[in-house]
């Protein structure tokens, strides 16, 4: 997956150094190449569509106000992501000081995503009932996890990013990788057990 995403590597550091050079296109290319793999980072860590828009203006713009400090020493990928990933969590702890997100929030439930009922219901009214009931269950446990938890998950889960490369975005082992996905999968385990005897 890390070989895939960092393929077209030389194409990124190309952008880079037009950026740096004063053209602002190369920017543009590069918020249009990497915008809809940070929505769904940052989307899966805020579960709100509305916080994941501001924040990627807000991730993009001290991207480019930081672009002149980019040396090169990580992949651009990893350095994007590393931004996304702080910015997301700085948001999230201000946000929960502030109010605790409703999970019955219509924007925080993928259930109600017409796509996702067209492709997973198949016409069966009593699946889709339980398809909704397990993804609200989901979405709920996946809350209830710490920040920590939630990224590696959203990360390794749902983005299919590998262990060496969270262990880069996150500037940790790759052993605290591991261990922080055995406690959440655990966590998630248990939410969906409890479900199951429901």
């Amino acid at each position: 997956m890390t070989a895939d995403l960092d393929s077209p590597l030389n194409n990124d550091m190309e952008l880079v150094a037009r950026t740096q050079g004063g053209d602002p296109e190369a920017f543009d290319e590069l918020i249009v190449k990497y915008t809809p793999r940070l929505y769904g980072l940052v989307y899966h860590m805020t579960s709100n569509h509305e916080d994941t828009n501001d924040l990627l203006q807000d991730i993009f713009s001290k991207a480019y106000r930081s672009m002149a400090n980019f040396r090169g020493n990580s992949s651009f990928y990893t350095w994007m992501h590393s931004i996304a990933v702080n910015m997301t969590i700085n948001f999230l702890k201000k946000r929960n000081r502030r109010q605790h997100p409703s999970l019955n929030d219509p924007d925080s439930n993928i259930e109600n995503d017409p796509d996702f009922i067209a492709a997973t219901s198949n016409g069966d009214p009593t699946k889709e009932v339980s398809i909704h009931e397990l993804q609200k269950k989901l979405n709920a446990a996946m809350q209830k996890l710490s920040h920590d938890h939630r990224i590696v998950v959203t990360m390794f889960d749902i983005q299919g990013i590998a262990h060496a490369e969270i262990a880069k975005i996150l500037k940790i082992s790759e052993g605290t990788v591991r261990s922080r996905l055995f406690y959440a999968h655990r966590l998630l385990q248990n939410s969906l057990h409890e479900f199951k005897r429901n």
